[in-house]
């Protein structure tokens, strides 16, 4: 075999290699290369790009190099191993002369050990080199950047030396050979490269197998893992209207230079609700890493759990926090720790669950050393801040609720995970059942069941569908509507095989239950004070004390911890922490302990405190001073408002009539049961009117608006899970709610399921706002109940498609009362035209079309213009940000040269050019209706802004045209001045953003005081 054969053998092999390590050893490999000539300078550049993952460097190094033959292959084989070994840093050889006519390539042929010899001097190199005149303030900046290694800085400068011409080359080899020589490179040394070694094998053990939520089992994580829906969340508001304020991402951009929220920050944040796979988003990070796939500019990573964390009550130190709760150095601790220290851009940290850490973050408290003892939220806490190991990388995951207004202050990026999309859905039940079949039979399920469908984007809810898959194909009696009937569900599964002689029964029947019920009341009991105490991990003590037994632990809701705090024994948690607030829930219902009275303080809209927001969330929460400790009322008092919103929904869906038959054989008093119920449904209705009746009285002539709160939701889904049809009517009977505003509030499906329940009974029209929210096509499906109570729908942002589209139109013309549909910035393309021109064409009291950054192309414009011909009620129509170019604006302009009705049309960053301008110049001068026409972000230049100036002189309607950013220049701006003198009509003519000077702004912003430069 030759050696390029060899090589094209050996090349998965190579790229392990190549990113096995780390960046640094990656480009010190490229050191070598070009030292050798192997790589010319501009493919050494080619291979430097910021911002591409190292694994496809690494396979486009191996191209380059194939490409040169057997030699090449030899010398990349070679240039790996000096790069690997453990020898001595290599020497310069020879002096060289100052004056040398080549002084830039004696830099590259000696590369490598001048990069070694700069390590540690740069910053001085750097000093005396600006003094010099050789390199700007600027260049200086760039070199530093806190991105980079001592050792990246050093070739940063020899890269600069390399293409600047005014003699840096010539000082660099001068003052190289003026500096003493130093060791190998830090990391490079022994200690630490067994260090590094052994963290990876550790991380790489921890993060491998995902382990079953049930605890039974493990599965390869890379078998199982889906993509979820993760988005950078920006500052809405700051960006222009035309700009998309949430970016689809993968978790390779979890680092992305975009999307910042404070520049100066280190800690990126990623919330998403209670089963939306944070924990597993991480894990795969973690295995990505340790298996040197992505995040190779890290050379150390530490995960954490916070509900691990909070369980240390003794002092510690970030050494301690890092060594000893972590992975400990087997030689040269010290050494490990300083570098640590000295490079903390080479560390990540990642701190999963800050929802499920009982102290609340607090900035009061500063904490710099690293050495010094201090409590562990303390550490945590200033390690968020960056007052420990600043410019380290965070990345703390949470529920939303969780997360205050003080620790957004330090977080550089938010990233919002959404759960699975509907593919997502559908390819993990595949990963998840590859017996012919039965994945099709579960995806044609819930394709038929859009409500379980819906559940199903959290991936807890795709995790039970595929565990509990047997009961939902045979079961004869429906499927699951709400969140309750799927941990039933779940719970049958399990009490099913854990009792073979019940196994004939296919359904959650009473005496099924009956006959666990004691274990089901230890574990509420269990469940009920870990919420109030809010603990996770349960030790044997605690165990004991809820009278949790090796039988109830063998039901299979209790599994081993993940991570164990070291010196602590083996701990149990429940399966998911929404489990725990599921029992907690049963052991209200069931336990002949907990009066029905109780109830009377649930779904509070009071609680202490001044400020409103305190006032209208409502908590399943007791106040009282004097409740004894360790009572149900204490632990109610104490408990997470977020984990109690999740148990009171659950509570409502057991006090349900749907399930009054199952709970009943199980109640010590039956009149008891009855009497919960009826609380239920009073504490539930009286709640949302006072809510409600909180709102200030609307402004005289205008309708009332409520901008909703997340609490505000959990009211929702509570009603939506007794599924009463009489108290969700009754609940909203007689609310006047002109405008419902629910945005950035995570609303997916199931959420719009219980929305569309509850507001299908408003007596009175309302414009519900969802904008910002994960709605999606299911979504989309559960609100059409609703609709018929709906005059507008705003959608913005809750990656829609021409499905669920479509599906809500043909909806619409069957009835109902929607006026206006606003959908920006979804996944909209032309597929949907047919379905928006017969809403056109069709509804005659239609008003308003928003439609901007969707994917409409001319074709898409040509069809709704069909639509439009037959319209005679629209009155604000908004294209911006599509592709519709000349030919749908033409087709556009031709349909809407008699419209009586239009008042405003934005066709803005549309690639309009001349053509496109005339026609809209010829539709001026016949339409007597349009008030507004925006058209910035084309390409109009003078030529189109000629036509316009002609269709103003015949126009008596419009008032504003808005032409920024469209290469216009003096000549285009005197036609529209021409124009204006015989136009008395128009206000305002936008001309920001053109090529004008300085000069000819000034002159023109006082021939014509309507034109705004």
């Amino acid at each position: 075999m030759s050696s390029r054969e060899a090589f094209q053998a050996q090349r998965s092999q190579l790229v392990g290699r190549l990113v096995s390590g780390s960046l640094e050893g990656f480009e010190s490999v490229l050191d070598w290369l070009l030292s050798w000539e192997v790589l010319s300078w501009e493919e050494y550049e080619g291979l430097c790009l910021p911002g591409q993952p190292l694994s496809h460097v690494a396979r486009r190094l191996l191209d380059t190099v194939w490409n040169k033959g057997t030699w090449g292959c030899q010398k990349l084989t070679a240039a790996v191993q000096e790069a690997q070994a453990d020898s001595q840093p290599p020497e310069l050889h020879g002096c060289w002369d100052p004056h040398s006519c080549s002084p830039a390539r004696d830099l590259q042929s000696h590369r490598p050990a001048i990069v070694r010899r700069l390590y540690g001097h740069v910053e001085a190199v750097l000093a005396v080199a600006q003094e010099r005149g050789f390199i700007s303030q600027y260049e200086c900046d760039e070199i530093r950047l806190p991105i980079f290694t001592a050792s990246q800085r050093a070739r940063r400068l020899l890269d600069l030396a390399t293409v600047k011409a005014n003699g840096l080359a010539a000082f660099l080899l001068q003052r190289v050979q003026e500096l003493p020589a130093l060791p190998a490179l830090p990391f490079e040394a022994p200690e630490f490269r067994k260090y590094i070694s052994k963290l990876k094998t550790t991380v790489s053990a921890q993060s491998r197998f995902l382990s079953t939520y049930d605890g039974v089992g493990n599965l390869c994580l890379e078998d199982i893992y889906i993509e979820n829906i993760l988005e950078f969340r920006t500052e809405v508001g700051i960006a222009s209207l035309q700009q998309k304020s949430t970016t689809t991402l993968g978790l390779e951009d979890l680092f992305s230079t975009h999307g910042h929220l404070n520049g100066d920050a280190d800690t990126v944040l990623v919330v998403g609700e209670a089963g939306s796979g944070k924990s597993t988003l991480l894990q795969r990070l973690h295995l990505l890493w340790a298996t040197g796939q992505d995040f190779q500019e890290f050379l150390f990573v530490f995960p954490f759990s916070c509900r691990q964390l909070q369980c240390v009550a003794k002092p510690l130190s970030l050494r301690t926090l890092l060594f000893e709760h972590c992975c400990w150095p087997d030689v040269g601790q010290p050494n490990v720790f300083q570098f640590l220290l000295d490079h903390p851009d080479r560390i990540l940290l990642t701190f999963d669950g800050f929802d499920e850490f009982k102290f609340r973050f607090t900035d009061r408290e500063r904490h710099c050393s690293p050495t010094e003892p201090t409590s562990v939220h303390t550490l945590l806490f200033n390690l968020l801040q960056g007052n420990l190991l600043k410019n380290a990388r965070k990345v703390l995951t949470s529920r939303p609720d969780a997360v205050s207004a003080c620790l957004r202050k330090y977080v550089r990026t938010e990233c919002h995970l959404k759960g699975f999309s509907e593919e997502g859905i559908e390819l993990y039940l595949r990963k998840c059942h590859r017996e012919p079949g039965v994945a099709d039979r579960l995806v044609h399920l819930l394709q038929a069941t859009s409500v379980l469908h819906g559940l199903c984007h959290l991936p807890v809810f795709s995790w039970m569908v595929s565990k509990c898959h047997q009961e939902l194909l045979l079961q004869s009696g429906g499927s699951p509507k709400t969140t309750t009937d799927m941990y039933l569900l779940i719970l049958q599964h399990f009490l099913l095989h854990a009792s073979p002689l019940e196994a004939t029964f296919h359904d959650l029947g009473p005496s099924l239950l009956q006959g666990r019920l004691r274990t089901l009341l230890h574990l509420g009991q269990l469940a009920l004070w870990g919420l109030g105490m809010c603990c996770y991990v349960f030790s044997a003590q605690q165990l004991q004390a809820a009278q949790v037994d090796h039988e109830d632990i063998s039901l299979g809701f209790l599994v081993h911890a993940r991570r164990v705090v070291p010196g602590s024994v083996a701990s149990l948690e429940f399966l998911h922490v929404t489990f725990q607030c599921f029992f907690a829930a049963l052991y209200l219902v069931l336990s002949a302990d907990v009066p029905p009275a109780l109830l009377k303080h649930l779904f509070r809209c009071h609680r202490p405190g001044h400020s409103l927001l305190a006032r209208l969330v409502p908590v399943l929460c007791v106040w009282n001073s004097r409740a004894k400790e360790g009572s149900v009322t204490a632990l109610l008092q104490k408990a997470e408002p977020h984990n109690l919103q999740i148990t009171a929904a659950f509570l409502a869906g057991l006090l349900s009539q749907k399930h009054r038959d199952l709970l009943a054989e199980c109640q010590v008093s039956e009149k008891s049961l009855l009497r919960r119920q009826a609380c239920a449904r009073w504490c539930l209705t009286h709640s949302l009117r006072k809510y409600f009746h909180c709102i200030p009285p609307a402004v005289q002539g205008e309708a009332k608006s409520v901008h909703a709160m997340p609490g505000f939701l959990w009211l929702i889904r509570s009603l939506y899970e007794m599924q009463e049809e009489q108290l969700a009517r009754d609940a909203v009977r007689g609310l006047d709610i002109g405008h419902l505003k629910l945005t950035f509030c995570n609303v997916g499906p199931a959420e719009c399921a219980a929305l569309a329940f509850v507001l299908q009974h408003l007596q009175q029209p309302v414009a519900l706002q969802l904008d910002y929210n994960s709605v999606g096509d299911i979504g989309v499906e559960q609100l059409l109940p609703c609709l018929g109570v709906c005059k507008a729908l705003y959608l913005r942002d809750n990656n829609i498609s021409d499905r669920g589209i479509c599906k809500l139109i043909e909806h619409v013309l069957h009835g109902g009362q929607l006026q206006k549909l606003a959908l920006f910035n979804n996944k909209l393309t032309d597929g949907c035209a047919h379905s928006m021109a017969k809403l056109l064409a069709c509804k005659q009291n239609f008003l308003a079309l928003r439609l901007g950054n969707n994917n409409i192309t001319a074709a898409g414009a040509q069809v709704l213009a069909q639509g439009l011909q037959g319209n005679t009620s629209l009155q604000f129509l908004g294209f911006w940000g599509n592709s519709v170019g000349d030919k749908g604006v033409q087709a556009l302009a031709e349909a809407l040269g008699d419209h009586q009705s239009l008042k405003w049309l934005s066709l803005v960053g549309n690639n309009i050019g001349s053509r496109g301008a005339h026609a809209l110049a010829q539709m001026l001068e016949k339409n007597m209706a349009l008030e507004e026409l925006c058209l910035e972000e084309n390409h109009l230049c003078d030529e189109g802004v000629c036509f316009l100036a002609e269709g103003l002189r015949r126009n008596s309607s419009l008032k504003v045209l808005k032409l920024s950013n469209n290469g216009i220049t003096l000549l285009g701006a005197e036609a529209l001045l021409q124009a204006l003198q015989s136009n008395d009509t128009i206000l305002e003519v936008w001309l920001r953003g053109n090529t004008f000077s300085p000069g000819e702004l000034e002159t023109l912003s006082h021939r014509d005081t309507r034109l705004l430069l």
